[in-house]
């Protein structure tokens, strides 16, 4: 049975409910594993392998798709889905290891266009796109699968089945990941039968959003010696962290309140365990009982529903005084922190073409934030259009059902891309 959603703010994903089912994989004697010297080797060696569940024709992905909710009608093949284990570096540059889910069209063998697809946010390390099969959180790289592109997909530091921690809101450590992932999937691929272009299509939702605008900015400025990104497709991304998203945490007219404590704790947690500096003791900005908990509830092993049910209703009955204060105006380490996960919008301008993706009503990744980065993009020298979904909705959410219309939206985008003169 699909794991059940709960969306909340700042464009972030939670999953709730009891930890979602691992995806279980082909026996160990099926999996490709690396040579020692493969393991001893740079980002975005793979050092393992393994076939997760295969879709045998058009008709199984269409199924799956209708079942997470997805538009079956992007289905043209069957798929073969992979969970890569590889090489990169954590939040520090020291070396460690990541996975993420490699879909590939059946039926269709040769040379294949990548999309790289950064998911939103998930608390449990299972909330990922390696981690779970029919579900929200992998249904788009699916669908990627089965129109007839590789689907590419990062679980993130962290997640998955990579070792400690996810370091939340740090772009660079998102860019990393997913570029060693397409590095990873590059070098697995023609033990399938297939072979990546270099053109590659970029997309994201929620804070995946901000993971595509910081892969794009790497691969223009030349980060990998094959890879070009081809297309930048943004979807509700929590852009404007300092301006927008966290002032929206304390208004009950933008944000549920309960889901307002939810990111406002995720916030100061995240940066607190990746930077230091924001407090010596929890008790300094989360309120009794809150501080004894708090930081457990994101250590990966806690499901969203139990990170919910541990936290208050409103952002003002978590935090003390200070803690507020630190949110609403931020210094130092804070403020350093969430201007960095704003300068993806802010210091470069897109020459791939490039398209912002938000939803009309958006109850989580409030649309300002994407009108936001369109003017500060049109101000580095970019005029990048935004599409509006509409009025569209996925368990009862617009910021959710933004990501399942855009995943048809950009399909029929980059299908369209691929098939121009020049297209590698």
């Amino acid at each position: 049975m699909r794991t059940k959603v709960i969306a909340a703010s700042c464009a972030l994903l939670l999953l709730a409910g009891a930890p979602a089912t691992a995806v279980a994989a082909t026996p160990p004697t099926a999996a490709t594993h690396a040579t020692d010297d493969q393991v001893r080797g740079g980002r975005g060696t793979l050092v393992s392998a393994e076939r997760l569940y295969t879709l045998d024709d058009r008709a199984a992905a269409a199924a799956e798709l209708a079942g997470a909710g997805f538009d079956r009608s992007v289905a043209r093949y069957g798929v073969d889905a992979y969970r890569l284990v590889y090489r990169t570096v954590d939040a520090t540059g020291r070396p460690t290891t990541a996975s993420g889910l490699l879909a590939l069209p059946r039926t269709r063998p040769g040379a294949l266009h990548a999309v790289s697809f950064a998911h939103g946010t998930g608390v449990h390390k299972n909330d990922s796109p390696s981690m779970v099969r029919g579900d929200f959180v992998s249904a788009a790289t699916i669908s990627h699968a089965s129109a007839g592109f590789a689907g590419v997909a990062p679980d993130y530091l962290g997640m998955g089945r990579g070792p400690g921690p996810h370091p939340w809101m740090d772009v660079p450590s998102e860019t990393t990941a997913s570029l060693d992932m397409l590095r990873a999937a590059r070098a697995f691929a023609p033990r399938t039968g297939h072979t990546l272009r270099r053109d590659v299509f970029l997309t994201g939702f929620s804070q995946g959003a901000s993971a595509a605008l910081g892969l794009g900015r790497t691969l223009q400025a030349g980060g990998d010696r094959w890879f070009r990104a081809g297309a930048l497709a943004p979807v509700s991304g929590a852009y404007d962290f300092l301006g927008t998203s966290v002032p929206s945490l304390f208004d009950a007219r933008r944000v549920t309140p309960k889901y307002g404590a939810v990111y406002a704790a995720y916030a100061l947690v995240a940066v607190q365990r990746l930077h230091g500096g924001v407090y010596d003791d929890p008790a300094e900005v989360f309120r009794a009982p809150y501080a004894r908990t708090v930081e457990e509830l994101f250590d990966g092993t806690h499901t969203g529903q139990e990170m919910m049910a541990g936290l208050p209703g409103s952002a003002d009955a978590l935090l003390t005084d200070r803690g507020r204060r630190l949110l609403t105006a931020p210094t130092g380490t804070l403020a350093e922190a969430f201007g960095a996960a704003g300068s993806v919008c802010t210091d470069w301008a897109p020459r791939m073409p490039t398209r912002l993706y938000m939803a009309t009503g958006d109850e989580q990744a409030v649309v300002e934030n994407t009108a936001w980065c369109r003017a500060e993009l049109r101000a580095n020298g970019a005029e990048v259009p935004v599409v509006d979904l509409g009025a569209v909705d996925y368990e009862k959410s617009r910021h959710l059902g933004s990501s399942v219309a855009a995943t048809t939206a950009t399909i029929a985008w980059f299908r369209s891309l691929a098939v121009r003169p020049g297209a590698n």
